[in-house]
């Protein structure tokens, strides 16, 4: 069963995904950035370089010839076979296949246009059965 967890409040969604993937990145587990908009892909890119503020979280794209020793990756879409990674979701839809992954990380900020798709997608994972937690970011310094 896949575990989603939401975070939401978030001031800046890509800042916020980048605090978390290194973070996670610290924790020895392997992320899949899923960002379909080019422009999102290369934002996130571009705050690894700088995450955390002294260093940076190493990472690469998909396509990249160090993909395969590389634990966080970004791809703008879900065409690889790709299991053992969490995927943090920043598309405004449904992940193709998200049951394939253990965890999914949903980062949601505050602008509507982030906020009712994510609903949407909180509602339709509850009603597949998966696990859901759901964090305030909003109570924390971001």
């Amino acid at each position: 069963m896949t575990q989603i967890s939401f975070f939401h409040g978030a001031r800046d969604r890509l800042q916020a995904a980048a605090q978390w993937v290194n973070t996670a990145y610290s924790q020895n587990t392997s992320v899949l950035i899923y960002a379909p908009d080019e422009a999102h892909a290369n934002i996130i890119d571009r705050l690894l370089w700088t995450q955390p503020a002294l260093g940076f979280t190493p990472h690469c794209r998909v396509g990249d010839a160090l993909a395969g020793e590389t634990s966080i990756l970004i791809t703008s879409t879900l065409d690889s076979h790709l299991k053992n990674h969490v995927l943090v979701n920043l598309s405004n839809n449904i992940p193709d296949a998200f049951e394939r992954f253990s965890k999914i990380v949903e980062i949601i900020d505050l602008q509507d246009d982030v906020k009712r798709p994510g609903r949407e997608r909180f509602r339709f994972y509850r009603a597949q059965g998966c696990v859901l937690e759901s964090h305030d970011l909003s109570k924390e310094i971001q």
